[in-house]
């Protein structure tokens, strides 16, 4: 069995340390995870993506049309990496998005939310507000943790597991405040 799971966003919006998130809690559950990252200029605003394999024991990569989820800390970023998903899969993405700097340094039109949505298709997809939750759990930079506790009922780990993954894995003094992170995420996704 492997479930896998492609989480993608841009530089500095902690995709790595996501990825390092899910390895734990597969870790915690004595769960082979393999994993592959791309961190194509990333310092500057460019595409990061982290390919994790749970329950996989060979290679680290997923190939397009197979991934289980998507987890996106960018809108550009599902639309760029959606052709990723197997069919019946679910993409969880932030609403928020960064136009690209070709866009204005080769004056094309820059797009909107549902120029954006009609990129992804039909494939199933989850728009979490995840700025506004982790405003509320108190700080912005917890938008990573927000849409991995969105996405974690999709997940095949529990839920513990990934609430020690998360405690294990950020600065000890952010804790608290990614911890309930990750339960504003899993509240509002809870019925999907």
């Amino acid at each position: 069995m492997s479930f896998d799971v492609l989480i993608v966003g841009i530089g500095g919006q902690g995709t790595i340390l996501t990825s390092n998130i899910l390895g734990e809690a597969c870790v915690i559950e004595g769960i082979h995870v393999r994993g592959a990252e791309t961190h194509g200029m990333a310092q500057r605003g460019g595409s990061v993506e982290s390919q994790i394999r749970i329950g996989q024991e060979y290679g680290p990569q997923i190939a397009p049309g197979t991934a289980d989820l998507i987890i996106s800390f960018d809108l550009m970023e599902a639309a760029r990496y959606c052709h990723y998903l197997k069919k019946g899969g679910f993409i969880f993405t932030s609403q928020e998005y960064v136009v690209p700097t070709s866009v204005f340094t080769q004056d094309f039109p820059a797009p909107d939310e549902h120029m954006i949505m009609g990129l992804i298709g039909d494939y199933k997809v989850i728009v979490v507000e995840a700025r506004r939750l982790a405003e509320e759990a108190g700080s912005i930079l917890t938008q990573n943790i927000v849409l991995l506790g969105a996405a974690s009922s999709h997940l095949p780990l529990q839920e513990q597991s990934l609430r020690d993954a998360v405690s294990r894995t950020v600065p000890k003094k952010t804790i608290e405040l990614n911890l309930k992170a990750f339960d504003l995420g899993r509240a509002v996704c809870s019925t999907h």
